[in-house]
């Protein structure tokens, strides 16, 4: 039996001497010459061990850029755009008739069968502001500030599930392995605060969105980009207190001589995630103090706990918009909202429902989407932050009729065809509306835009061209629009 000490020489000949290399590597010597050569599977200009340091330090983009980060508020489960924007006094005159045929050829529903009826606007809408914007009074709140706002109105998307066209919204497609909108904006252009992620992640509604944490990983980018999501209860982020016994200076020695450890692994086989895991236990020692101080709104004064109506203690949409206005202020580059209860089908109870249960739900958002426009312009933020409203598709101008038998309670389907999405902030016009739908409010006719173009968008207002910027993996240069996508640039100030 071989010693220690023998195992260990040998181990060392197989990754030095060309006798083991030739003999173990044969298959693969074509496909390394190729990924040479493609510089596929991650091989980057950024993959150095001097960027293996300060991964997320900030960064250029294209061009000036009006936004310097990116608050996204997703209304997980997708709410009726006929109730709260996209006004349809015509759909309430075909209201408990049958739905046109036409509706319903060659079209694929996740759960009507049959021929469903038509329900009209279970809303009062009304125009506010100088742009006379149509509201309704399930967003009291928001109407203040409408003005501030560009609605787009005709967007569509070709995913009629949840998790998938989660995926598509946010990755650019609808199956795993693809990186998120805010990889690729922390990705570009880094963070300004070196003591925070670059990416913050913040839920609500007691559960996580359908399409999971794949909606802000980093998919083939270096895994320092993804979204870190933070906890309602308990430690704002798993893991960040030292563990019992062990001082800071103990804990920094720890770090220290990892972080030595994984640079020469990196000298050796240079694997960019290697970079990755550096920064991360670096940034993971920084933390432990920036977080706990960032993510306390206790010491917010009484006026703006009103302003947003937030809820101490308690998890809470409000307690989120608060703290994606400090980490904005503190200069974290991408947060991300999720709110859980959005998927009004109108089945189990009134709570489901397009009536009551959706204004609760915007009960529950109103007032504080409301405040963290006024609290970002009142700090001088808003100019320079973008903000975004939106789900993963839209909801049917026809009632819902699951196994061709009419819901308990009023709701309606998921629609791919329209759906509205709203932004404001860094880059975009306000008092706006794009795009518009046919007179009951089932397809768009009028400047239509997609998912893809929602993208575009947003890293044209980081400072992106979508079309340039790419990332290098198996052999093709990858982009969050994938191969579609035109800036929608009607909305941009």
């Amino acid at each position: 039996m071989q010693n220690l000490q023998q195992e260990l020489l040998f181990e060392k000949l197989r990754y030095e001497t060309r006798r083991h290399f030739l003999k173990q590597c044969t298959t693969g010597l074509g496909m390394m010459a190729m990924g040479s050569l493609l510089q596929s599977c991650g091989s980057s200009p950024q993959n150095t061990v001097a960027s293996a340091t300060n991964p997320l330090a900030p960064k250029m983009p294209h061009f000036a850029g009006k936004a310097k980060s990116v608050i996204y508020l997703h209304m997980a489960g997708a709410p009726s755009q006929l109730e709260l924007f996209d006004y349809k006094p015509d759909l309430m005159k075909l209201d408990g008739k049958d739905c046109p045929a036409s509706f319903l050829e060659g079209k694929k529903f996740a759960f009507i069968r049959g021929v469903p009826q038509m329900m009209g606007p279970q809303a009062q809408f009304q125009q506010v502001g100088q742009s006379g914007a149509w509201v309704s009074d399930k967003m009291p709140h928001l109407q203040s500030v409408a003005d501030d706002i560009s609605f787009i109105k005709a967007m569509y998307t070709d995913q009629f599930n949840h998790a998938p066209a989660q995926l598509l919204l946010h990755t650019g497609s609808a199956r795993l392995g693809r990186p998120s909108t805010g990889t690729w904006a922390t990705y570009g252009l880094g963070s300004e605060n070196q003591n925070l992620p670059g990416y913050m992640v913040l839920t609500s509604g007691g559960k996580n969105p359908d399409g999971g944490k794949a909606l802000w990983g980093s998919g083939f980018l270096p895994s320092v980009y993804q979204g870190v999501q933070c906890r309602n209860q308990g430690e704002p982020v798993l893991y960040i207190s030292d563990p019992a016994g062990m001082s800071r200076d103990l804990r920094k020695s720890t770090i220290d001589a990892i972080t030595e450890i994984n640079k020469e692994s990196y000298e050796e086989f240079h694997d960019p995630e290697t970079l990755a895991r550096i920064s991360q236990y670096e940034m993971a020692f920084r933390m432990q103090t920036t977080v706990p101080e960032v993510m306390d709104i206790t010491k917010e004064p009484a006026y703006i706990h009103e302003m947003y109506d937030t809820q101490l203690g308690k998890e809470s949409f409000a307690n989120n918009c608060l703290l994606a206005r400090k980490l904005v202020e503190q200069g974290v580059r991408f947060v991300q909202l999720f709110d859980w209860g959005w998927d009004s089908h109108g089945g189990g109870s009134e709570d489901t429902d397009v009536a009551n249960g959706l204004t609760k739900k915007c009960s529950t958002v109103d007032k504080a989407i409301t405040a963290l426009i006024q609290d970002l312009r009142q700090r001088g933020l808003l100019d320079e932050t973008l903000i975004v409203w939106g789900a993963e598709f839209g909801r049917t101008p026809m009632a819902e009729n699951r196994e061709g038998k009419a819901a308990a309670f009023k709701g309606r389907d998921h629609h791919t065809e329209a759906f509205t999405v709203w932004m404001a902030g860094g880059g975009i016009k306000g008092g706006y509306s794009h795009g518009e739908t046919d007179p009951v409010g089932y397809v768009g006719i009028k400047d239509r835009t997609s998912v893809f173009d929602l993208q575009a968008t947003i890293m044209h207002c980081l400072g992106f061209n979508h079309e340039d910027f790419t990332y290098p993996f198996q052999g093709r240069n990858f982009r969050l629009t994938d191969t579609s996508g035109k800036v929608i640039r009607s909305v941009l100030s």
